[in-house]
């Protein structure tokens, strides 16, 4: 268990990663992109906004490139925070050079990202604000939200990390299997992406320069984590609310 700072610290910006091409959703995302299928009649990417606006997040950058005529006019609908549009159209930079693209917007203070077609039910606590309370720049440099898989709705792969007593986190050897997934939210620093371009690469590089370095942590989330990247995992995530309620 990561011990908590002295002084917390709570981003107010964010990203909110909302470009991919939705090609597992298909045939749905023939006609919207992924983050405004909606789940017990909420866009996905809403229940992550919410989750920012609950924590005090002012400024949101959200990247766009499938159908981004869709997802301007839906967030202009958000008067809850400001929100700036990344626009991909030329280029899908994938999530790390889509963040280099966005950070002018995000400024020299650690941000939340978050991914637009994951989000959870909370448990006892606000995920967010628990994943902010156990940020400590002293020791991290990206600590990300983690999921046991038996708290987890719609994912059937092998897990991520391995995560120790502390928090620490380092990948899961090939071929073995791991109880524990990155859930989609995370804090950085800006400084992670120092030098790098506006070119096409994966966020998993940032994690893996700071697993390097020993500094990449994880905090686990309470209550249930759902991922929708197909059809058949929307009743499977409309189940798992109706599951919550009644326990």
């Amino acid at each position: 268990m990561i011990e908590k700072p002295a002084a917390s610290f709570k981003p107010t910006t964010a990203m909110v990663l909302a470009a991919g091409l939705g090609k597992r959703m298909r045939p749905i995302t023939s006609t919207i992109p992924t983050p405004l299928v909606e789940i017990r009649g909420k866009a996905l990417i809403d229940y992550g906004l919410d989750a920012l606006a609950r924590n005090g997040v002012k400024k949101v950058v959200v990247n766009v490139h499938y159908l981004p005529d869709l997802m301007r006019a839906h967030l202009r609908k958000r008067k809850d925070m400001e929100i700036v549009i990344s626009d991909e159209r030329a280029e899908l930079l994938d999530s790390g050079g889509g963040i280099v693209k966005a950070l002018p917007e995000l400024g020299t203070e650690p941000f939340y990202v978050i991914n637009s077609d994951t989000f959870w039910i909370d448990g006892y606590r606000d995920n967010l604000d628990l994943l902010a309370s156990l940020w400590d720049p002293a020791r991290m440099d990206v600590s990300l939200l983690i999921a046991d898989m038996r708290q987890a709705t719609g994912y059937d792969g092998p897990g991520d990390f391995v995560m120790d007593a502390e928090g620490r986190l380092t990948r899961v050897e090939e071929r073995d299997m791991s109880p524990f997934i990155y859930a989609g939210a995370a804090i950085l620093k800006p400084e992670v992406f120092s030098g790098m371009r506006e070119e096409k690469f994966s966020l998993n590089r940032i994690f893996d320069d700071a697993i390097d370095a020993d500094r990449l942590y994880g905090v686990r989330l309470g209550g249930l984590w759902i991922t929708v990247g197909t059809p058949a995992a929307i009743p499977l995530a409309e189940a798992a609310f109706v599951a919550s309620a009644a326990a």
